[in-house]
């Protein structure tokens, strides 16, 4: 066999095992709910379900305690480094779980633009995915006391038809974090924040859908 037709078969034995090492990377974007007790913290929902999905996934927490979608927020994700560290992430999976935040009444004043102002951050990030990157929105988790201004009424009634509609006119895929903990109060001590076992659900139900999927 000549020498080129060697080299040519190795280089390209080595290009497809190197290819199919590469870990599925996947960016969770979020407020505190998704950064939990901390982005790395082995609790955070995220940190738990890179644990399930093992060595052929790298997730990475790029939650944010108080931020809102809106742009007008009191605190928008929109002004943190955390937007261009995901950018800089290049996903195969965005997960989006925002909006909490935003039935606060200081920020839901501007509710009328909520509908924009997240299609504004889906088309932020899309250029940022890889070729067959998916965007994936998650239906926030229940709010089972109303705290810190987070007003469930709000979050169920009127947010999420929004999101809802966003997700059918984008075509964007949907988890429901919503259902799982729902009539849960034990796991949310405050009303608004999963405990450790909250988290790990969320990470299970995720990890159920992309393993599905």
């Amino acid at each position: 066999m000549k020498p080129l037709i060697i080299f040519a078969l190795i280089y390209f034995s080595v290009s497809a095992t190197l290819m199919a090492q590469q870990p599925i990377k996947i960016a969770s974007v979020g407020n505190s709910i998704t950064q939990g007790p901390g982005q790395t913290h082995e609790d955070s929902y995220p940190m738990q379900l890179q644990v399930m999905l093992g060595d052929n996934y790298l997730v990475q927490n790029f939650g944010v305690s108080g931020r809102t979608l809106l742009k007008k927020g009191d605190f928008p994700y929109w002004n943190e480094p955390e937007m261009e560290r995901v950018k800089d992430f290049q996903p195969d999976i965005l997960l989006v779980k925002l909006g909490t935040n935003d039935s606060k009444p200081q920020n839901w004043q501007y509710k009328d633009e909520f509908k924009q102002d997240y299609l504004d951050l889906i088309k932020e990030f899309k250029g940022s995915l890889s070729e067959t990157g998916r965007i994936i929105i998650l239906i926030p988790v229940p709010v089972t006391e109303d705290n810190f201004g987070i007003r469930e009424s709000v979050m169920v009634e009127e947010m999420r038809p929004i999101l809802l509609q966003i997700i059918e006119e984008s075509s964007l895929e949907m988890i429901d974090l919503y259902t799982p903990l729902q009539g849960r109060g034990d796991l949310l001590p405050d009303g608004v924040h999963p405990n450790k076992e909250g988290l790990g659900i969320m990470a299970k139900t995720v990890y159920d859908y992309l393993t599905k999927k």
